[in-house]
């Protein structure tokens, strides 16, 4: 539960306090309290209450350890909106009539902070891995009646498959990764395409293909399907600059929207972590000629087109749901802190 700590306490985590230094502007409508319900987000609630959304820790007086371990909400909690003793905005949290008594009950009802829908297959599967990483796996060899290509309900033949898990991901291997400003590959994206349950074991083994997000044939590689972790993260800014690039659109497109998973060139190495949101920006170069004739270059200010929620990191590399967006986010353009 996020806690209501004491007045020293608060005075201490604002001291510290590692926002830019302008203060919190509450969205326009926001409530004097919410009540969670299911469905809920902590992005989605952020939104209720701030312009800003991912200043969220600010408003709760959050300190780092909250940030990066905090404590669940689930819905019947009732977040309500204060004042502290200098007139400043803060919240607090009344926990409603759900009590649940076991953590993995708990950790399922709680309020996750993007859609889980959404990122559900991309939380502990592969991402990103090395050259020929998935050349050795579980892959299909044949399909029912020699289709070209497996749907919903269809049959897979599938050599060298662990006989003791059920459930499995389909994946196929996919493009390198490079970075827009230095060329060097950072990793080859595994393309997640669905998903499949072993229904008789054998070499080759018996698969059913329970969903396909895209079309699953012959030489697509499975792995076990391991149960999402249970993260509860944040949404905050970076508390130093980031200067990345937009590196891929996940499925395949060339551009992305709302809703959309992106990769950029920043990961943990560089001090990227979960619940990072960055601004997406756009730089904009307009090519003219001056009085004599002359080629011109001019610089347009950045401007930004979008907010970036990371969610998952690796070393050299991070992917994040876009949340907010302005017309369409392509390859290349930028990442910087909010």
């Amino acid at each position: 539960m996020i806690r209501i700590i004491s007045a020293f306490i608060l005075a201490m985590v604002s001291a510290l306090s590692f926002a830019a230094g302008q203060a919190l502007q509450l969205a326009d409508s926001a409530p004097t309290q919410h009540v969670v319900v299911p469905g809920d987000t902590l992005w989605r609630i952020s939104g209720t209450f701030l312009k800003e959304p991912w200043r969220w820790p600010e408003i709760w007086r959050m300190n780092r350890q909250e940030i990066r371990n905090p404590h669940w909400i689930y819905p019947g909690d009732v977040i309500v909106l204060d004042r502290d003793a200098q007139g400043n905005a803060m919240l607090r949290l009344q926990r409603g009539r759900l009590n649940p008594q076991i953590h993995s009950e708990m950790n399922e009802q709680a309020i996750p902070a993007i859609p889980p829908n959404v990122i559900r297959p991309f939380l502990s599967d592969p991402l990103v891995v090395d050259a020929n990483a998935l050349d050795n796996v579980a892959r299909i060899v044949a399909t029912q009646l020699d289709r070209v290509f497996l749907g919903n309900g269809d049959l897979a033949y599938v050599a060298n498959a662990d006989p003791a898990p059920r459930d499995w991901h389909i994946y196929r291997n996919g493009k390198p990764l490079r970075d827009p400003q230095s060329d060097d590959i950072l990793g080859y994206e595994a393309f997640y395409l669905g998903t499949a349950k072993q229904v008789e074991a054998g070499n080759p083994a018996t698969f059913e293909v329970l969903t396909a997000t895209q079309e699953v044939g012959f030489g697509d590689r499975l792995l076990p399907a391991n149960p999402p972790p249970l993260i509860a993260y944040v949404p905050h800014k970076p508390d130093f600059d980031v200067d990345g690039r937009v590196v891929s659109v996940y499925g395949g497109v060339d551009a992305a929207g709302r809703g959309s998973i992106i990769s950029i060139n920043r990961g943990t190495a560089d001090g990227i972590e979960i619940g990072h949101v960055l601004a997406l920006e756009r730089n904009r170069v307009i090519h003219e000629r001056d009085e004599q004739g002359h080629k011109a270059v001019i610089d347009i200010p950045p401007s930004r087109i979008g907010l970036l929620f990371v969610f998952r990191t690796f070393d050299r590399i991070s992917y994040g749901l876009v949340v907010q967006s302005e017309g369409t986010v392509d390859v290349n353009d930028f990442v910087r802190t909010p």
